[in-house]
């Protein structure tokens, strides 16, 4: 049945240790140096991918900083804007005070230049009827010009007293 022959194993077994050396120089070499450069490739795509995502971390940080220092800039110029408005309010108010004190002190002079010729205007006219009365009281004509500073004094007189 069967028959074992040494020679056959020698010679299967010479015939495997020169298929693992030549295997060995032509396909295991050739394959680990294959192996080799695309381990070599695939450790520089990851370099290259962590220093993208180190740039891109930096540029985030430099953008967020710079968003930060617009918002703090544009908060700064709200803010100037608000006192700004708020300061020229605050003049626009007193120059209308201002204004409003000048017309009431306008009018109160106004006021009491008309209430002292309304108060001559009477003067005049109540020294010329009561000159007039007494010529007529007396019958002749007394001296206009006396007559008129006696009753500017009487009148004078009794403004003082009613004041």
């Amino acid at each position: 049945m069967l028959d074992i022959n040494i020679w056959n194993f020698i010679w299967a077994g010479i015939n495997l240790i020169l298929l693992l050396i030549l295997m060995k120089i032509f396909l295991f070499k050739p394959i680990r140096k294959m192996m080799e450069k695309r381990t070599q490739m695939v450790q520089e795509e990851l370099d290259s991918a962590k220093r993208t995502r180190e740039e891109a971390e930096q540029l985030r940080e430099q953008y967020d900083n710079e968003l930060g220092s617009a918002k703090d800039e544009a908060q700064k110029i709200i803010d100037k804007a608000h006192e700004d408005a708020e300061t020229e309010r605050a003049a626009i108010i007193k120059r209308s005070q201002e204004e409003a004190e000048r017309i009431v002190a306008d009018a109160g002079k106004t006021i009491e230049n008309e209430r002292k010729r309304v108060i001559a205007q009477a003067q005049t006219q109540i020294a010329d009827l009561a000159v007039e009365a007494a010529s007529r009281i007396i019958g002749e004509n007394v001296d206009d010009e006396k007559n008129r500073r006696l009753v500017d004094k009487f009148l004078e007189e009794e403004e003082g007293i009613s004041r």
